[in-house]
């Protein structure tokens, strides 16, 4: 995982926005008389604001969901902006690094003007909620800063510098703080109306009676199998296949049998729905040795890479075996919404799964690594999960996870709830001479919690690691535990960092439940997946 990159605006501004905003949340949502200079100094960055809805092609706006669909609209012309930009940096990539760095900004440019302008879309025509429309503005504000990491992977922030002149990180920061508000309207009033519903709107009725009934393994669209004569001898062909197959976006199932397939996996935004069901995560094995030490960025590195929404995973072993001294290496990366992992194993050492962006779940899995194992800017739950720490090189420190959110409005964090985190067998001989920690801060609002899991002794007392010996982020993140048991539970002798804290309130725990961090009530039903919404 790469550095910490420039933050988005420091800790006193945001401390001054949010005591401005106190009173703009106050007033009521009507009509207003008032300036373009008064809507702008209400967000985290008002003079980029001003500078570009100052000008005569916008008018000014008469009530807050106007300026709202404003801001947004500016964000998405930066973004295109930004797009354009980076075509022209294709003409620089002298050297494979440039290239691949390159490769992965030009993707992710793309991918945020996807998601803005699926939340304008939203906006337009009323067809999802303001929690959605925070998902989205998360994860495209995610992509631009996971496309600046990576830059550090290979030393080249000044190649992708050019990306960052547009303000397109600030006006997208600002949609999130004023959506922000229409999010706690509607907490205000206590509707929870989208809660109830048992499938969104985008599970079919075929798909209902699919994922509730019957075998799965027989009603799979394809197979993939290394058998000789086989149609599908590699999951890439089977993907290839089915983005060609008008399916209009109903569940297709890939059922991959028993075997270790050696490939490097895309799964894109033109593939939604799609589902992998292996023979079991001991059988059904996908494989790579991508790294940062072999010339790939962090984001490049994964065997497996999921951007199409509404991804399922069922008993497969997503494995990267690029092993300790060759750096980040990502087996599994996704950004895939509405996505569900279930009896799946996911193996390396330094950054081993990548869970980028967006609501994603993870039941009954094994989570194996060494540094910043689990790391990203999701809004995840990982209940009834075994996590287990494997043994670094020499003088390294297990750190468990590193959590990336860098805005405060951000609705992202790490959930880890019921679930055990253990020594794995590599660690126990040794494991009194490995320090192992909780997590550290990758961002500067990092959010993680742990809740009603077992801890086991391995873990350090102090639980939470600094990042490189720095105060960075103590006093804005949010880490927390909740009911925590085992020998390595005790919280006496933990950090005393200003964001962390010892959860002893069930109603502030219930922010991170399947039900409140990901909205799972909502979508979960549909994937037959079994989970627990609440605490």
């Amino acid at each position: 995982m790469a550095r910490i990159s420039k933050l988005f605006f420091p800790f006193i501004l945001y401390v001054l926005f949010v005591c401005t905003s106190i009173s703009w949340c106050l007033q009521e949502d009507g009509e207003s008389d008032s300036d373009i200079n008064y809507w702008c100094d209400t967000t985290p960055h008002p003079q980029q604001c001003k500078y570009f809805l100052s000008s005569g092609t916008h008018h000014t706006p008469r009530h807050r969901k106007d300026f709202r669909m404003l801001v947004l609209e500016v964000a998405l012309q930066k973004a295109q902006e930004a797009q354009t930009c980076s075509n022209d940096l294709r003409n620089k990539c002298k050297s494979k690094r440039k290239k691949a760095v390159w490769l992965d900004c030009n993707k992710l440019v793309n991918q945020t003007i996807l998601q803005l302008n699926q939340t304008l879309i939203s906006f337009k025509h009323n067809q999802s909620s303001d929690f959605d429309a925070q998902t989205w503005l998360s994860a495209a504000l995610t992509n631009l800063e996971t496309c600046f990491s990576g830059s550090q992977d290979f030393n080249l922030t000044n190649f992708v510098s050019p990306l960052k002149s547009h303000n397109l990180t600030e006006m997208i920061s600002n949609s999130l703080a004023i959506n922000q508000f229409f999010l706690k309207q509607k907490s205000a009033t206590n509707d929870d109306r989208e809660l109830d519903n048992d499938f969104p709107t985008w599970v079919t009725p075929g798909d209902r009676k699919l994922l509730q009934t019957g075998s799965l393994r027989t009603k799979a669209n394809l197979v993939v199998s290394q058998a000789r004569g086989s149609k599908f001898r590699t999951i890439q062909s089977a993907l290839k296949y089915a983005a060609g197959y008008n399916r209009r976006n109903r569940r297709y199932i890939i059922y991959i049998k028993r075997g270790v397939y050696k490939e490097n996996i895309e799964i894109g935004n033109n593939l939604n729905n799609i589902m992998f069901l292996g023979d079991g995560a001991r059988y059904t094995i996908i494989t790579g040795s991508r790294s940062v030490g072999g010339g790939f960025t962090t984001y490049s590195s994964a065997t497996v890479g999921v951007d199409g929404t509404g991804f399922i995973a069922r008993g497969i072993t997503f494995r990267n075996t690029a092993g300790p001294a060759k750096s980040q290496a990502v087996a599994l990366r996704s950004s895939s919404d509405l996505s569900v992992y279930y009896a799946c194993s996911f193996e390396g050492y330094q950054d081993t799964l990548f869970v980028l962006a967006q609501r994603q779940f993870y039941k009954t899995c094994y989570i194996y690594g060494t540094i910043d194992f689990i790391f990203g800017n999701a809004a995840v739950v990982f209940q009834n999960c075994m996590i287990l720490a494997r043994r670094p090189l020499k003088g390294q420190a297990n750190i468990i996870t590193a959590q990336g959110r860098g805005d405060p409005f951000q609705n992202t964090g790490i959930s880890i709830h019921n679930s055990r985190v253990m020594a794995a067998p590599d660690l126990k001989p040794v494991v009194r001479t490995v320090k192992t920690y909780l997590g550290r801060p990758w961002q500067e609002y990092s959010r993680t919690v742990y809740m009603k899991t077992f801890l086991d002794s391995h873990i350090d007392p102090v639980g939470w690691s600094p990042w490189d010996n720095t105060n960075f982020a103590q006093s804005t993140l949010v880490y927390g535990e909740y009911q925590c048991f085992g020998p390595g539970s005790s919280t006496r002798n933990r950090v005393k960092w200003r964001g962390y804290s010892v959860i002893t309130s069930a109603s502030v725990a219930s922010q991170y439940t399947v039900e409140r961090l990901i909205a799972g009530r909502s979508w979960l039903p549909a994937t037959d997946v079994p989970f627990t919404p609440g605490l």
